[in-house]
């Protein structure tokens, strides 16, 4: 299977990627992940790592090989981070329960859900490399990744605020 073989170099067998650069994808729903792989092999999805890695790799996949991964990699369990530090609650569980109202940043939990599991077309974030997610806030504020919703929100974030976030959401079951 295409999972193991090629998706798994970067991702990890089971989704549980150990590399922070590369998303944790296990649990993560499958319309996400089958949009994020559609988006890539459009190179709709414009961020540097979606440039130099995923655009090349989805370009090959049809419409059932995208399906498939979605549905493997939704199946998946979502195993804890081993890089996580124990941050269970500060700043960065604040701005993810109650945002940061002063500055037009709205709660993280409104759209991804309490647990950070993902909602709806939201993505599950709990457990993901803080890396990864710093790199995607980064991307979403300077607008590389085009999602309205979250440029508006990363464009008011500071770097202190995005790394207590990106820490706690490692930190998350």
């Amino acid at each position: 299977m295409v999972a193991i073989t090629v998706c798994g170099t970067c991702h990890g067998r089971t989704g549980n990627s150990t590399q922070p650069k590369f998303p944790r994808l296990a649990g993560q729903s499958a319309n996400y992940l089958a949009a994020q792989l559609k988006a890539f092999r459009a190179q709709t999805r414009g961020d540097p790592d979606a440039i130099s890695y995923m655009w090349g790799m989805a370009s090959e996949l049809d419409d059932s090989t995208i399906a498939a991964l979605a549905d493997y990699y939704s199946a998946q369990k979502a195993e804890p981070s081993s890089n996580a530090l124990s941050l269970q609650g500060g700043t960065g569980k604040q701005i993810y329960e109650q945002g940061i109202a002063a500055e037009g940043v709205p709660a993280c939990s409104s759209c991804h859900g309490s647990d950070a599991h993902g909602v709806g077309d939201f993505p599950r974030l709990a457990g993901q490399h803080s890396q990864y997610v710093l790199k995607q806030l980064a991307s979403f504020q300077s607008n590389m990744r085009n999602v309205a919703v979250m440029h508006g929100v990363a464009l008011n974030l500071r770097s202190p605020e995005m790394s207590a976030i990106a820490a706690y959401l490692e930190a998350q079951p």
